[in-house]
C-alpha cells in the first residue's frame, strides 16, 4: 500500500506563490510516474503536470510558464511549485502516481491518490 501525503496548500493573492509538496510512504516515485491533478467547485479534474523518476516534466497549457514540478529523490517527495497564480488557480489539488512508465494525462490511469490540499487564489 503506498501513502501520499500532500502539504503546502492555503490562501493567497493572485500573482502570489505556493509549493506544494507530495511524500511517499516509500519509494514510490523511483519507478513511475508522479502526477499533480486539481478540481475546482463544479468543475471536472484537470491535468497540471507530471515528472518522472527518469527524468522529464509535462504541463498543462494553463500552468505552462508559471509551474514547476520537480523532486528530491532523497527525501522521496515531488514539489510543484506555482508562481503568477490567478484566481482561476484555485481548486483541491491532488498528486498521484501512476506505475506505468508512459507519460497519462488522465487521472483515472494512475492508481495512488493523495488527500488533496486547497489552493485558493484571492483577487
Amino acid at each position: 500500500q503506498v501513502q501520499l501525503v500532500e502539504s503546502g496548500g492555503g490562501l493567497v493573492q493572485a500573482g502570489g506563490s505556493l509549493r506544494l509538496s507530495c511524500a511517499a510512504s516509500r519509494r514510490t516515485f523511483r519507478s513511475y510516474v508522479t502526477g499533480w491533478f486539481r478540481q475546482a467547485p463544479g468543475k471536472e479534474r484537470e491535468f497540471v503536470s507530471a515528472i518522472k523518476w527518469s527524468g522529464g516534466s509535462i504541463y498543462a497549457d494553463s500552468v505552462k510558464g508559471r509551474f514547476t514540478i520537480s523532486r528530491d529523490n532523497a527525501k522521496n517527495t515531488v514539489y510543484l511549485q506555482m508562481n503568477s497564480l490567478k484566481p482561476e488557480d484555485t481548486a483541491l489539488y491532488y498528486c498521484a502516481v501512476r506505475y506505468k512508465r508512459s507519460w497519462s494525462l488522465i487521472g483515472n490511469e494512475y492508481d495512488y491518490w493523495g488527500q488533496g490540499p486547497q489552493v485558493t487564489v484571492s483577487s
